[in-house]
């Protein structure tokens, strides 16, 4: 409480991405095309999934779901980052800042988890087929998404409870374009090298423990599917590499970033930008792409929209 009572800092500033205006000007430009392609791809892949019968299962529920946390995830910065962008000097208020941190890290860490479960899935259709029906019904599917969201929302307590135990009351200038754990803990007016450490080992341990358990799962995937006939084989590999992609697009950059003690490299801002604006948009591009059912379940909805 009297770390609280000690803090007298109101707002904090951005650097934002660079200091020259017209790589501002470039960049709102192709942030806000892809933000706004982010939020319709996921968003007609929530539709799709809906409103298409044949796609009511638990791998189509879970890339639903999916859809739903890239929205959620993508919308905690981007917007800011864009009225940043054209604004010479970019604040945000202590309390948003606060409140940008806690759900930044809610729907990452429930994305972590998500594409985890998305993995155990895959895992029980090709491995245990005839189990399949009875491992992952529908009441099972809900009650791993409650378990990802109350996950999530435990560890974003302790990083925001974390954080905001420390005295703010000095600097105010964050070196980013959003408000994080590692950056903001570095403005504290005292030591936080104890804390630096809880933080990196709590998003850390998930981080890894979760990246871990997916290449153990797709290893196991992979090594049974030589029992598999040769459609069987080519259609888990292209389910399972989409998946893939996806999973290292999310968890590279998470790793790089949150596996560190306090350090800061230039790159982390362009690592930042590649897991909070770019990756939200690579997932409904490549489970669209590379994903027959959900291209032909798009297209039977449009006709039946514009027969309709």
């Amino acid at each position: 409480m009297d770390a609280l009572n000690q803090t007298r800092v109101t707002e904090f500033v951005f650097l934002g991405l660079t200091d020259n205006w017209v790589l501002e000007i470039l960049f709102f430009v192709v942030f806000s095309i892809t933000y706004v392609l982010t939020l319709l791809g996921n968003t007609l892949i929530i539709v799709t999934i809906v409103f298409t019968s044949r796609l009511h299962t638990p791998m189509y529920f879970f890339l639903s779901n999916l859809s739903f946390i890239d929205i959620c995830h993508s919308s905690v910065t981007v917007p800011k980052m864009l009225q940043g962008l054209l604004l010479e000097r970019k604040t945000i208020s202590f309390d948003n800042c606060i409140a940008q941190l806690f759900f930044l890290h809610l729907f990452a860490c429930a994305e972590i988890f998500l594409l985890t479960i998305m993995a155990y899935d895959r895992y029980v259709a090709i491995c245990a087929p005839l189990h399949y029906s009875h491992v992952m019904n529908m009441r099972v599917c809900v009650q791993l998404v409650f378990a990802l969201w109350l996950g999530g929302t435990v560890h974003s307590l302790v990083q925001t409870f974390l954080t905001i135990r420390l005295p703010y009351c000095g600097p105010n200038v964050i070196d980013s374009y959003f408000c994080d754990v590692p950056p903001v803990i570095k403005l504290a007016c005292t030591d936080t090298y104890l804390t630096g450490m809880l933080i990196v080992s709590n998003s850390g341990t998930i981080s890894l423990t979760c990246f871990l358990a997916l290449v153990t799962s797709y290893t196991v995937i992979l090594v049974s599917l030589r029992k598999q006939s040769a459609e069987g084989r080519r259609k888990a590999l292209s389910t399972c590499s989409s998946h893939f992609m996806v999973v290292a697009f999310f968890f590279g950059p998470c790793i790089f970033i949150y596996t560190r003690p306090d350090t800061s490299f230039s790159i982390d801002k362009v690592v930042s930008v590649f897991y909070t604006v770019v990756t939200p948009l690579l997932n409904p591009l490549i489970y669209t792409l590379r994903n027959k059912e959900v291209k032909s379940a798009m297209k039977h909805l449009r006709q039946r929209q514009v027969f309709s």
